[in-house]
């Protein structure tokens, strides 16, 4: 089960996993800083689930701003039949990407998950211990 939270940041809410990157309304913060969001309004760790009220007690997010960056345009137009009346307009929103690098609740704080290549290993070398304490035996 892999560990979560509900932040608001930029005006919105999003879910976040540790190890993750998110695009968000632009923030005035510099690239490569570190920031703790503390509008934690729900946190799930592995099955024991801390919803606020409206935040979590102690609950903080720390993230890495990686860049600011400007979505896809986007067309508005609008016309009004009959009346010769036409308007076209563009529209860029502005971004700042974040990394979210660990999510903590009073003050333990919940990592990034391991890749599966790691699992795998760890799963071999367990099935391997099994193996040699199982010759031992017989």
């Amino acid at each position: 089960m892999t560990s979560y939270a509900i932040i608001e940041a930029g005006g919105k809410q999003i879910r976040v996993e540790p190890g993750r990157f998110y695009d968000i309304n632009r923030i005035a913060a510099d690239p490569d800083t570190q920031i703790t969001i503390d509008k934690v309004l729900f946190v799930q760790d592995d099955g024991d689930i801390s919803v606020g009220q409206p935040l979590v007690e102690g609950a903080t997010v720390e993230a890495t701003v990686l860049q600011h960056l400007r979505d896809r345009k986007i067309i508005v137009y609008k016309m009004r039949p009959k009346k010769k009346t036409r308007k076209k307009q563009g529209h860029r929103q502005e971004l700042t990407r974040l990394m979210i690098d660990s999510i903590s609740i009073g003050g333990s704080a919940i990592q990034g998950t391991t890749s599966v290549s790691d699992s795998k290993a760890t799963s071999s070398e367990a099935d391997a211990e099994t193996a040699t304490a199982d010759a031992g035996d017989a």
